[in-house]
């Protein structure tokens, strides 16, 4: 019987356009801390890359790819639309290392009402990537947004 999804993928796989898809996947590497599945690149009859994938850890895939020369991104659009929320081993490592290599840190390390830890970076293009570390555990019921 054939699988209903490939079994290196999670069920639910973001996918983002860029502009300039190698120098993000790039940037994306050296800030976040991300490895490139090469073998899932696909390079376009021009030369360019069309389409890679980048994980994290053993369970966390992101798609991308360029849509085409009218595609504009979140900067170019002066707004954003999304937000990728990320679990991490050690978010102040992860936000130290993210501001070492330029990262615009929309908003810095925080605590929540919901027990996480938690910074929200810019990429080059405008897509918000928050990542995040469990620091203590709050049932649903007693989370308190106004704390």
């Amino acid at each position: 019987m054939t699988e209903t999804k490939p079994a290196e993928m999670p069920r639910i796989t973001a996918y983002l356009y860029y502009e300039d898809l190698r120098g993000s996947v790039d940037w994306l590497v050296k800030a976040f801390a991300f490895q490139e599945r090469t073998d899932h690149a696909v390079t376009m009859p021009d030369g360019t890359l069309g389409h890679t994938e980048i994980q994290l850890g053993d369970d966390g895939v992101v798609m991308m790819g360029h849509p085409g020369p009218d595609y504009r991104n979140p900067k170019r659009q002066h707004n954003s639309v999304s937000q990728l929320y990320v679990y991490v081993d050690d978010v102040e490592a992860h936000c130290a290392n993210a501001k070492a290599a330029g990262a615009e840190i929309s908003t810095d390390l925080e605590d929540t009402f919901y027990g996480d830890r938690r910074y929200t970076a810019l990429d080059p293009e405008g897509f918000e990537w928050t990542f995040a570390t469990k620091k203590r555990e709050v049932a649903p019921e007693d989370w308190d947004p106004s704390s």
